[in-house]
């Protein structure tokens, strides 16, 4: 990790804990020695972060750094909470990461409120824990690349695809997949469950995927939805 890269994490770390931390548990959580973690502080307040703190009470980022004001009402405040919560259950580690660091950046911007408003909340999601070879599509679909998959349809019998990954869909049953697929030569849609082995290929989209996102919704739309959704 190059200093750059972890001077952000551990802006990120702190940004995470609503209180004081101490550089033990930060040394923990990025990996790094508690030296480093003292040096590294020291550098971000020559900088200009709002760190405060000394050693062997703990530091922690004065509420605001980075962000501007921002008010939520009760309803707001409740959706951001219950949507990143259910993002950090149901998204591969990547997702569930960046849900908790959103939420805490949103957190640090709210007015002061006697309570802490994370700690209280009585919204909680249940899960299911990670999808299969979710980090693995999600990487395919951002960098626009194909996708070999290995795949058992819902008779169990094996199939190699590849396929062009433009979205994912997360079902109370299922995550699915919408895709092209290269041997059907048209979209098709794959359970995440069903997929036995997903590889990221070197090779590139032919269009970019906005514009495969626009064909399928219209695809979809004429088809009627469902329609192709159980043939693979």
């Amino acid at each position: 990790m190059s200093r750059s890269a972890r001077l952000f994490e551990l802006l990120q770390a702190l940004r995470r804990h609503r209180r004081a931390v101490s550089a033990n548990q930060l040394a923990a959580e990025l990996g790094v020695s508690k030296r480093t973690v003292y040096r590294d502080i020291a550098t971000l307040v020559e900088r200009g972060a709002a760190i405060e703190g000394a050693p062997g009470v703990g530091y922690g980022l004065r509420a605001g750094f980075f962000l501007p004001p921002m008010t939520l009402d009760k309803d707001e405040l409740d959706a951001v909470i219950l949507g990143l919560r259910w993002v950090s259950r149901r998204g591969d580690g990547a997702l569930a990461r960046g849900a908790v660091d959103a939420l805490a950046k949103i957190v640090a911007v709210l007015p002061p409120t006697p309570d802490d408003p994370i700690a209280t909340s009585g919204l909680f999601v249940g899960g299911r824990g990670e999808p299969p070879h979710l980090a693995t599509v999600r990487q395919a679909m951002r960098e626009e690349r194909k996708l070999r998959l290995a795949y058992a349809d819902r008779s169990g019998a094996p199939t190699e695809r590849v396929v062009w990954p433009i979205a994912i869909g997360f079902f109370e049953a299922a995550e699915v997949l919408a895709a092209w697929c290269e041997l059907r030569k048209g979209f098709r849609h794959f359970r995440l469950d069903q997929i036995v082995r997903a590889e990221v290929s070197k090779e590139r989209f032919p269009k970019r995927r906005p514009t495969l996102l626009a064909d399928w919704r219209l695809s979809d739309r004429k088809l009627g939805r469902g329609d192709h959704a159980d043939r693979n």
